[in-house]
């Protein structure tokens, strides 16, 4: 019996109504418009796209919506400049960098320069010891977005073997530390681990997110698994693919996402739960 379809779109589209209600709300009742940025630097076109998007669903929730654009040429004091900028703008409650960034740009310090009260992304050092010691703090989307279709699945996680490959500090290291706040048992696997068929078909849950087209194939994966495959990958042929190869998981998982369609509108979708929930921090309105 083929797995069950995880629909990303359908559930990111569910969020977003749920919080075009809270924003609709949160003027009436306190004349506030929560406010999200975004710094591009250069002219990738996947980040380009990317950021169109959200720009798209920021204003359709209600949002105020911000963009600021540099040249591939920035130097990384402009960068950081854009950044204070948003830092002091009360008008902006939380602001992503998106990545990549040129190569004369260190992604590090920028992250650190950002605002953690003001950090969407989570990415920042003080919200990933927050997540890490399950304190709060601000979990990155993507991770975020996993949780909640792997809970589309299975409401119940307590117990469950869980199984991560890629070991990330965007995405395989926090989705592990949110899967143990589920009372998983968690393995991050990586491209050093041996036998990681092996490793792989002890999950009850599976978390693909190491950037390898179709790296995971069908008999990696335990029946009736749990699979979330995080990985877009566009081939010569111009097709974009995940990281496990789809055709012959979908025959032996029980439930597992698709690519596209699957992980990525969830990505947005929490980006926006995340700003929603820095501007009510913010404002103590909660």
């Amino acid at each position: 019996m083929a797995a069950r379809i995880l629909d990303g779109k359908a559930l990111a589209a569910s969020i977003r109504a749920e919080l075009a209600t809270k924003v609709a709300a949160l003027k009436a009742k306190h004349r506030i418009t929560p406010g999200i940025a975004v710094l591009l630097v250069g002219e990738d076109p996947a980040s380009q796209i990317y950021v169109r998007n959200k720009a798209k669903a920021a204003t359709e929730v209600g949002f105020f919506a911000r963009e600021v654009k540099l040249t591939a040429t920035a130097t990384e004091r402009e960068v950081l400049a854009a950044v204070d900028a948003f830092n002091k703008d009360d008008a902006i409650d939380g602001f992503l960098v998106q990545l990549p960034l040129p190569p004369q740009v260190d992604p590090q310090r920028v992250i650190d320069a950002v605002d953690p009260a003001k950090d969407a992304d989570g990415f920042h050092v003080t919200n990933a010891g927050l997540v890490f010691q399950a304190r709060g703090g601000v979990a990155p989307a993507t991770p975020l977005g996993c949780m909640a279709l792997i809970k589309l699945a299975r409401t119940d996680l307590t117990g469950l073997e869980a199984v991560v490959i890629g070991r990330s500090n965007t995405v395989g290291k926090p989705v592990a530390q949110l899967l143990l706040k589920e009372h998983c048992t968690v393995t991050i696997a990586h491209s050093k681990s041996k036998d990681l068929a092996a490793i792989a078909r002890r999950a009850d849950i599976l978390v693909a997110a190491v950037g390898r087209s179709e790296l995971v194939r069908g008999h990696w994966i335990k029946p009736g698994a749990v699979v979330i495959d995080v990985g877009i990958n566009r081939g010569a042929d111009g097709k974009v693919r995940g990281d496990v190869a789809f055709d012959e998981a979908v025959e032996i998982a029980g439930a597992i996402t698709p690519v596209p369609g699957g992980v990525g509108p969830m990505t947005i979708a929490c980006l926006l739960q995340n700003t929603l929930m820095l501007c009510e921090r913010r404002r103590a309105l909660n």
